[in-house]
């Protein structure tokens, strides 16, 4: 009965939004990722973004005034990997901080002496655990330097599904956290080899980091980029495949 109250809930504040077709054009006009999409499933994908835009809170930071073209945009992006999910995977939390460019987060890390260091870390997005989601949006997509702000944050919103971010999200029915494990492991120890030894790698270096961030610097490229990445680790993109019930690289439908 709870999962039928929570989708009522959800279908009835998003019919309380007007967002007109023009400006779902607009959107996506400026997103040509989502070209692979049927009507049927960007269909599919308004409604979601219809009811995320609905039941988040939204708040403009640094003097940004909030547009519905920058929600409807930013929408459409976050709901692309739970097209096939269900907006339940972004349960357990509400806030979306959308900030006018890139922005500055106070750091306090101690190191292994026990000594204190404090630094202003420019960052493009954050997406904390239990807490909201921090966004950088930028007018002309240029400036984002190819990376997919939106998609890589709710991507780690996705990976905390099973606590820490740590690149392994919940499996679903019939896939193997052994075989992801596997998969993941590989594939980000030779990424590391190759930004290490400095070579013009198609995926974004700052993948190298951290597992969790391989996660979700692949999972850009799997919905911006999808040939790319099957060509890349090809392992990784079926093992995607599976988790996000999509296949952005099949021939087109």
């Amino acid at each position: 009965m709870i999962p039928r109250l929570s989708a009522w809930w959800r279908q009835r504040q998003a019919d309380r939004l007007e967002i007109p077709a023009a400006l779902w054009d607009e959107a996506e006009a400026g997103l040509p990722f989502l070209g692979h999409l049927t009507p049927a499933e960007r269909g599919r994908l308004r409604r979601l973004a219809r009811q995320f835009i609905a039941e988040k809170q939204w708040s403009g930071a640094q003097g940004l005034r909030l547009t519905p073209r920058i929600q409807v945009a930013i929408a459409l992006q976050a709901c692309l990997p739970v097209l096939n999910l269900g907006l339940a995977w972004y349960d357990g939390w509400v806030g979306i901080v959308v900030y006018p460019g890139d922005f500055v987060i106070p750091r306090r890390v101690m190191d292994e002496d026990g000594v204190v260091h404090e630094y202003d870390d420019e960052v493009m997005g954050e997406a904390w655990y239990g807490g909201p989601v921090l966004i950088s949006w930028f007018e002309h997509p240029e400036d984002t330097r190819g990376i997919n702000v939106v998609i890589h944050e709710f991507a780690h919103k996705l990976d905390m599904k099973s606590g820490d971010a740590n690149g392994l999200p919940p499996m679903h029915e019939g896939m193997s956290r052994q075989r992801w494990g596997e998969v993941m492991s590989r594939a980000f120890d030779d990424f590391r080899r190759r930004v290490d030894r400095g070579e013009d790698t198609p995926l974004d270096p700052y993948g190298a980091d951290l597992p969790t961030e391989f996660f979700a610097v692949a999972s850009e490229a799997f919905f911006e980029e999808p040939e790319m990445l099957r060509s890349e680790y090809p392992d990784v993109y079926d093992q995607f495949r599976l988790f996000y019930r999509q296949d952005p690289a099949a021939p087109a439908r």
